[in-house]
């Protein structure tokens, strides 16, 4: 029987986790030739290379990276043995790694995140919230399970992983009760020249707006833009522009801001993806929010 040295694999997982060989060696309070030596052996004991050589930095390989997911599970039931033994309480034995793009409404990706904590098997959730390209390149190391997006993988990454596209739904334009109001009747033509919260210029859902626009030849006034979903909301919920929220969630955006309608489209669509590095899905956390965003958030004709 092979025996797999847990020494050198915790080197290797520490070279992971910090990025690069100096970060580790300084957290291993070791010298960086001595990790490096530690992780050749591992290679040498598994029969390929964990990392490539990528300009002055290290990449992992496939291998490299089908080590370091199974590393993470070893060192976390390592972990929880320890507890145990300690009689503290032990982590649950599922864990599920969220990165979410930060221009993503923050209502329905709790919406989408719900089927967690209806499973049998409790699940520790952790979310990390961030740039597509920063958390992307987390996923491409295994440092997140999945990525909630608003847009498929765009082409020319260096990274091997597969879109599952959740759902779509059309938009709702929604404002303060004196602005929805006024704009009602007439729209969409009303939007013209009225004032406008949007999301950032770089965001599908903002192109799809704009194209939308240009179609009908309105140009609202756009007063600001921003990054943050729910900032831009609290801009709307005091009266400083007319936006717009998946039509989906519209009910509980109108509640929770105290907003009211001024029209929908379904010409405009927000689709919602998981990227993950699996092309068919085994993780059971995330096999539940697809199944559900699928088969009943994002159900023609669904809302609130």
């Amino acid at each position: 029987m092979d025996w797999l040295n847990y020494h050198h694999l915790f080197y290797f997982w520490a070279v992971m986790q910090e990025g690069n060989l100096t970060a580790a060696s300084a957290r291993l309070r070791l010298a960086p030739s001595t990790v490096s030596a530690q992780v050749a052996q591992l290679e040498e004991a598994l029969g390929g290379k964990l990392f490539r050589r990528v300009g002055r930095g290290l990449e992992p390989t496939d291998l490299g990276r089908t080590v370091f997911r199974y590393a993470n599970e070893i060192f976390l039931i390592g972990r929880e043995m320890m507890d145990t033994l300690k009689g503290n309480p032990a982590v649950g034995p599922l864990s599920l790694r969220v990165g979410i793009v930060n221009v993503l409404p923050k209502l329905i990706v709790r919406k989408i995140l719900e089927p967690i904590f209806n499973l049998s098997e409790t699940v520790r959730l952790v979310c990390h919230e961030d740039s597509e390209e920063n958390l992307l390149a987390e996923l491409g190391v295994h440092k997140l399970d999945v990525v909630l997006s608003d847009a498929p993988l765009r082409r020319g990454l260096h990274i091997k992983a597969y879109n599952h596209l959740l759902g779509e739904c059309g938009v709702t334009f929604l404002g303060t009760k004196k602005l929805a109001k006024k704009l009602r009747e007439g729209f969409p033509q009303s939007l013209n020249g009225a004032p406008m919260l949007v999301p950032l210029e770089t965001t599908a859902l903002r192109q799809w707006l704009e194209r939308w626009f240009e179609s009908l030849g309105i140009r609202p006034m756009i007063v600001a833009e921003f990054e943050d979903s729910a900032l831009l909301k609290a801009f709307g919920q005091h009266g400083d522009g007319v936006f717009i929220g998946p039509s989906v969630m519209e009910e509980e955006i109108r509640r929770q801001y105290d907003v009211e309608l001024v029209g929908r489209t379904e010409a405009i669509r927000e689709r919602f993806y998981a990227i993950s590095c699996e092309r068919i899905i085994k993780h059971p956390a995330v096999t539940a929010i697809c199944d559900v965003a699928r088969h009943d958030l994002f159900v023609p004709g669904k809302s609130g």
